[in-house]
Formats: structure tokens, sequence, C-alpha cells
């Protein structure tokens, strides 16, 4: 997953030239990010921005109902991060230029080389999802695949794979998305989820939100409620959590 300069969570901004995207589910961002958004603000949950205790965030017990909900994701200000995330984010390395000039590569797999920091991670998921009933944890290729399965074990839920085209042997559903250029597209076996199942979709980043968009209507489609959308790392600036149909999602570092 990659990012331009002026967005990457470590070096300062170098440039403030737009990209095309490549791909809506990489780490990138632009100067001027894709007006393709809904109208309808998803509530914002971070784990950055909130104290947990048990997997779940506080607020004022003063607070109505309706907003109790919503600031319990929006506190970190007052009350202090999570010490893991701080670890977490020191973990993830930056690659100037990488894939090409002007890009800064979002690079997981130095927090995947720190077996700490990889076990922080898995549990800060697995302590906000282990009592919400789920029983899918949808990966998204590929880099969902890292993530989703110890995720999925520690929670007691299956793990179900979306592929790009092609990949999967078995009888599946598509689900296209629209990129900057034209069109990609996810797969999942027809039978992986049954009606009426509690569904988890789970990446590494999300950017414009192209690709967890795809995600969730592939689980709706045969028949599963998506509960929420998992990512250790957003990019904020590009928006992507506006294309989520009003559906939460939950993120560990953002990168700016």
């Amino acid at each position: 997953m990659f990012s331009p300069s002026f967005l990457c969570s470590e070096p300062p901004f170098l440039s403030k030239t737009p990209l095309s995207f490549p791909d809506s589910s990489s780490s990138y961002s632009s100067s001027s990010p894709p007006s393709t958004c809904l109208s309808s603000l998803p509530l914002r949950f971070s784990a950055s921005s909130a104290k947990l205790t048990s997997g779940t965030a506080t607020a004022p017990s003063n607070l109505p109902f309706f907003l109790s909900f919503a600031a319990s994701s929006t506190m970190s200000a007052r009350n202090g991060d999570d010490p893991r995330i701080h670890d977490i984010k020191t973990k993830i390395r930056v690659v100037p230029n990488f894939p090409k000039p002007g890009i800064m590569f979002q690079d997981i797999t130095t927090l995947l080389l720190d077996h700490k920091a990889f076990k922080n991670t898995i549990d800060l998921f697995v302590e906000r999802y282990k009592d919400k009933s789920i029983s899918v944890v949808a990966g998204i290729e590929a880099r969902g695949f890292i993530f989703g399965p110890p995720i999925a074990l520690a929670i007691g839920a299956k793990f179900v794979p979306l592929r790009k085209p092609r990949k999967l042997p078995g009888e599946v559903i598509s689900e296209e998305y629209v990129l900057e250029y034209g069109s990609d597209c996810l797969e999942m076996h027809v039978g992986a989820v049954e009606p009426g199942e509690r569904a988890l979709v789970v990446d590494d980043l999300v950017a414009t939100g192209g690709t967890l968009c795809a995600a969730m209507s592939l689980l709706e489609r045969a028949g599963a409620e998506v509960v929420e959308c998992a990512c250790v790392i957003e990019l904020p600036d590009l928006k992507g959590r506006e294309r989520l149909k009003g559906k939460p999602l939950y993120i560990l570092v953002e990168a700016h």
C-alpha cells in the first residue's frame, strides 16, 4: 500500500502534484481527492483516538444515548492513547518513491517482523470484536489475508477470502468497483457465507474506500450483515470512510 509523500505518517510532504490512482485499495493520496463520495458520514472509530478498556471506548455518562455512542470513539485527546498504538505506528515503515517517484509506500512488513507489535495489532482487533457475535471475518486480498485469519481464530469465526478475479476455483459471485482509470473486481465463493451471519471486513489500509465498498456489497448480497470494517491504517485525507454507506470503520493508525 502506498501514499504520496505529503500524506505519509512520518516524513514531511515534498510535493503536492496530483497523482493518478492505480488502485482504490492502495495506500495513496492526492491533493485532489476523489469527489465521488456519499453524503452520509459514518461514525469514526479509531483506537488511536480513543481510550480502550476491554476493547470498548468510554463516553461521559451524562450524554444522551444517541451522542454517547459517537463520543465514545473520539476522546483520545482527553483520555490519552493506548501505548500499544504508538508502538504499532513506529513499526510501519514509509518507503519513499515506491513503486514510482512521488509515492510514499506504507509498508506493514516491518510491523510483521516485530512479534510484539504484530501481536498487539491482532489483540486490539480481538478485544473489540470478541463479544460482538461475529461469525464471519472476510479478508480482502492480499494484506487482509495477513490480519484476518488470526482475528477469526481468536474470536471463533470463520475466515472468508475475498479475492481478485480468477483466483478462486469454485463457483463465485463477483462485485466490480470503480477505479480512477477503470474498474476492478472482488470475488467470493458461493456458499461461503450464509444469510443472517454477522460479518467483519478486514484489510490493512483504507484509502478511497472502493475496495471496502465492494467487499461489503458481496457479503450483503449473500445475506450477511456487515457489522463493521476494520483496517490497520487509514488515509483520512482521501475520505474513504465517507463512501462506506454509513457503515462504521475502525482503524488503529492514521497516516497524514
